[in-house]
């Protein structure tokens, strides 16, 4: 599908570059509030950087996953606003 995760790089402060693959690419920033229950071990800064790809969805160890179709539809609707010259490095609070 259109949204499935291509590429994917942990940054600080609990952010995730992702590159989806028609191309579509930004910034999700995971608020620490809202790593709780299955999530709650990605506020461990070494698992957080383990982050890989899985079937399309931007996964950790453990078996532990982000939908891709929310984050697509996040970075697409942050980037509607932007400046072409902005474009692929928003950020996007998650509250899925």
């Amino acid at each position: 599908m259109y949204w499935d995760v291509v590429e994917v790089n942990a940054q600080p402060n609990f952010r995730l570059f992702v590159r989806f693959a028609d191309g579509l690419a930004g910034s999700i920033s995971l608020r620490e509030d809202d790593l709780t229950g299955a999530l709650a071990p990605l506020r461990n800064a070494n698992l957080f950087n383990q982050v890989f790809i899985d079937q399309g969805a931007v996964a950790w160890p453990g078996n532990i996953d982000l939908a891709p179709d929310a984050m697509y539809e996040d970075i697409a609707s942050q980037q509607e606003t932007l400046q072409p010259s902005e474009r692929g490095g928003a950020k996007v609070p998650l509250t899925h």
